[in-house]
């Protein structure tokens, strides 16, 4: 029985944080986490471990059964298959690398493209076949530049800041008094913080880049970077890099200490809440002063529908409406409007009123709210708050008392706002299936996955809309047809 056989007949999956001393078994990523299935009817079903990081098993195939006794053999198979992924230099080693490079005349300076490592002048032959360039000096200095992006959403994406949303938290950061930034999978924040040090035209800052991406430790030092999975708060260089991250968590001279972390959009909430929970801790011991209550300043940037969950989670942060937008994103840009725009967001548990939005993008401040909002986010007297998260102008609903989104109207079937095409009368409840409304599944194992496409056709076939399909409204998907099929099939349609 494997994890095909944990996701059939569930409800749902959750995942059960660790509890005292008992330890996980180690799959390449350091210590997995803990799963249970959750029934139709709420009942709690078998527990089971899987992959921190990744949540395809193509990319890591872990997998076992809480209650499941492992062999001797099996587990040291295990054990060889974790070292054999290891990176193939430690950190010491790749600092060591380093050093040896940045002395190498300009000519001989290469990178492999194919294996994204630095190579000195005895790596050149057994990289011969390889796709190699020369590299300089500004190159070395923006290593997120020249690595090429990790791009698993579920995993380790890597999408990079642009110069405009890294300069904006570098800004605001500066401005608010921080001298010390940790970066959890922000590799371009850190960059820009090395890069304007090496300016001398602002007040230094200190920063240590905490990312899964190991390629990272052959550009900096061991006081610079550690190999960290942020699922499971674990590092792979063990009490080394613990040690490093105390040091630098230690606010002396009236050092600020501030969390910036980007992890993958595909992540789950809960681990990751709890591995910056575990940081601040961390944090908050290493004070001097008795603030025992107090939590570590903190930015999590994640998109706003991961509110609620986040929110449960870590109920001090705040939402803000900047829009972080991406270099290597497709859709993730700044400057577009509506539903196109980047759905990214700041959640903080800094004063929002102490963040300043830029007003030429199209902030500008609420006096009520006392925070910089969106523009289109416009103030609702009856809810007494500037209620939009998509970017969107919300509209007030009198009957359901709130605001909604503006392509929402109220159903007097459901008592509630939701989309013009929703599953009406269904199921009211905030769980289940998104297609039928059903309480006892998910969508992903509802019979009528399309039925909501289906009925939208059906719907327009009744107002008299041309080349709608008439069929039954639960009649059983029909295999796609080829490209040149539709597009006969859309020719035809024109010349009617």
């Amino acid at each position: 029985m494997d994890a095909d056989a944990a996701a059939d007949d569930t409800f749902g999956i959750e995942v059960i944080l660790p509890e005292g001393d008992k330890t996980a078994p180690c799959c390449p990523h350091g210590p997995t986490l803990l799963f249970e299935k959750v029934g139709k009817g709420g009942e709690k079903g078998r527990r089971f471990y899987a992959c921190s990081a990744c949540r395809d098993r193509k990319d890591c195939n872990f997998f076992q059964w809480e209650d499941d006794k492992v062999s001797e053999a099996r587990l040291l198979a295990r054990e060889a298959e974790n070292k054999m992924k290891r990176p193939p230099f430690s950190h010491q080693e790749y600092s060591t690398r380093f050093r040896k490079f940045a002395s190498l005349r300009l000519d001989e300076k290469k990178f492999c493209q194919d294996c994204q490592m630095l190579l000195l002048p005895g790596d050149l032959d057994a990289h011969s076949s390889h796709r190699s360039t020369a590299i300089n000096a500004a190159q070395l200095r923006r290593p997120s530049a020249l690595l090429r992006p990790l791009d698993n959403k579920k995993s380790n994406a890597q999408y990079l800041f642009t110069d405009r949303s890294s300069h904006f938290l570098l800004d605001t950061l500066a401005g608010l008094g921080y001298r010390k930034v940790l970066c959890v999978g922000t590799p371009r924040l850190q960059e820009l913080i090395k890069l304007r040090n090496l300016e001398q035209k602002h007040e230094p800052m200190k920063s240590l880049l905490l990312d899964i991406d190991f390629r990272y430790a052959q550009f900096y030092s061991q006081d610079e970077f550690c190999h960290y999975n942020m699922f499971n708060h674990h590092f792979f260089d063990g009490e080394a890099s613990s040690a490093v991250l105390q040091a630098f968590l230690r606010e002396s001279d009236g050092e600020k200490v501030v969390l910036v972390a980007d992890p993958p959009f595909g992540g789950l909430v809960k681990p990751l809440a709890n591995s910056f929970s575990l940081i601040s801790q961390t944090w908050r011991k290493l004070q001097s002063s008795d603030g025992s209550n107090v939590d570590m300043p903190m930015i999590w940037i994640f998109p706003y529908f991961f509110e609620p969950r986040m929110l449960e989670c870590l109920p001090s942060l705040i939402m803000l409406d900047y829009q972080v937008d991406y270099d290597n994103h497709p859709l993730y840009k700044h400057g577009k409007t509506g539903r196109k725009q980047s759905p990214v967001r700041l959640f903080t548990n800094i004063s929002p009123r102490d963040i300043v939005l830029p007003k030429e993008e199209g902030y500008r401040f609420c006096s009520v709210c006392e925070r910089y909002v969106w523009s289109l986010n416009k103030h609702c007297a009856k809810c007494n708050v500037c209620p939009s998260k998509d970017g969107r102008e919300w509209k007030h609903c009198s009957i359901c008392g709130k605001c909604v989104k503006p392509s929402w109207r109220h159903c007097q079937s459901c008592g509630r706002c939701a989309l013009p095409e929703h599953p009406c009368g269904r199921g009211q409840g905030k769980d289940g299936c998104f297609n039928c409304g059903s309480l006892q599944h998910k969508r992903k194992s509802c019979t009528l996955k399309d039925s909501h496409r289906t009925s939208s056709h059906w719907s327009k076939a009744k107002s008299g809309s041309k080349n709608v399909s008439h069929h039954p409204l639960l009649k059983p998907k029909a295999k796609r047809k080829s490209g040149a099929a539709r597009r006969a099939k859309k020719a035809a349609a024109q010349s009617e």
